[in-house]
């Protein structure tokens, strides 16, 4: 089955221009994280429907930009997450609305503790039928 086109037209590019960050950047939720790292994860509502007729969808897609560091020593972690998240704002292609950062928290993935944050970002697709 070949990739949506949600996939190659809005989370691809965007997790491409996400590559220049000092980061691995996923543009999916990947089984295991390597820090310090970059998810990009549907966010909710994921797709807010503006129109549809017989041959065009009109959607704003809702995203997640999850950033994740190493949760080692908090003023460190901190300020690496600090670092990481203004890195990714700087790369955010236009076309995209930037929403709120959210608070740092410590989010644990297999035995290994991160301190992330998430960025909301939203972006508008038409497809056509």
């Amino acid at each position: 089955m070949p990739a949506s086109t949600v996939l190659s037209s809005i989370r691809t590019p965007l997790a491409t221009a996400l590559a220049s960050v000092s980061a691995n950047v996923y543009s999916y939720v990947p089984e295991a994280v390597q820090v310090p790292a970059v998810i990009l994860v549907p966010d909710s509502p994921y797709l807010e429907l503006n129109t549809i007729n017989d041959s065009t969808i009109h959607a704003k897609i809702n995203m997640t930009i999850t950033c994740g560091v190493a949760y080692l020593s908090n003023p460190a972690s901190l300020d690496n997450l600090e670092q990481l998240i203004f890195s990714v704002l700087a790369v955010i292609p236009d076309g995209y609305t930037v929403g709120p950062v959210e608070r740092p928290s410590v989010t644990q993935v297999g035995a290994v503790n991160l301190l992330v944050a998430d960025i909301r970002v939203s972006t508008y697709y038409t497809q056509t039928n």
